[in-house]
């Protein structure tokens, strides 16, 4: 499985919350970018990089979202995969493998962002939320997890013209995974058939399905 690929949409799960304006410039992007969205459709790159700066794993490929929980992400290239949440599941099938894996979206998101971000009232509480600045024409907020159970201990978000555009994240133990997002579509119309999954005839399932 990609790395941190479940945690990161996750993540992304906070953009279809009311965001509430507060003071500096990227939180007001923010506010900006979430306020009235449903649907969300990007195309992405994605690097993660070892704790030595060596680029452990690049790909690229696209991601759909839907209020409040669900989204599909597909890589392409040399080794595909697609990662579906359907609101009950979030399904993981590694093409390359014929494997499918399984897990409740319930206990995916414990511990996650999407847990706290989904009720902003609780964002300060969690995290340490400090407006970094500005890099080139992005402006930047990062994020703190004031927990140890927390799989991030930073996330950096940069914005500009009020679209999300790059997010990074860095884990305990160094490892950095850097998502740039083009070609970023607000409220796009999506078939509801691109959140569900069905494991093919020929692939292992690991797991259980939540009903």
């Amino acid at each position: 499985m990609k790395p941190t690929i479940i945690a990161l949409a996750l993540v992304l799960g906070f953009m279809f919350t009311n965001v509430q304006a507060q003071q500096g410039t990227a939180r007001a992007q923010l506010e900006s970018f979430s306020e009235g969205l449903q649907t969300l459709h990007a195309d992405f790159d994605q690097r993660v990089i070892s704790t030595d700066g060596q680029l452990q794993d690049r790909s690229s490929g696209e991601v759909w979202l839907q209020r409040p929980l669900m989204f599909r992400w597909e890589y392409g290239g040399e080794f595909p995969e697609l990662v579906i949440a359907d609101g009950k599941n979030i399904w993981i099938y590694d093409e390359t493998l014929e494997q499918v894996t399984v897990k409740s979206q319930s206990e995916a998101a414990v511990n996650s962002p999407l847990t706290l971000l989904t009720d902003l009232g609780q964002l300060d509480v969690q995290f340490e939320v400090r407006e970094v600045g500005e890099n080139g024409q992005l402006h930047l907020i990062e994020l703190r997890s004031r927990s140890s159970e927390g799989e991030f201990e930073r996330i950096l978000l940069g914005l500009s013209e009020d679209v999300l555009r790059v997010m990074i994240m860095e884990d305990a133990f160094g490892l950095r995974t850097e998502i740039q997002f083009q070609q970023v579509e607000r409220n796009p119309r999506i078939e509801p058939g691109l959140f569900e999954f069905t494991p093919p005839e020929s692939a292992d399932v690991i797991g259980d399905i939540q009903r």
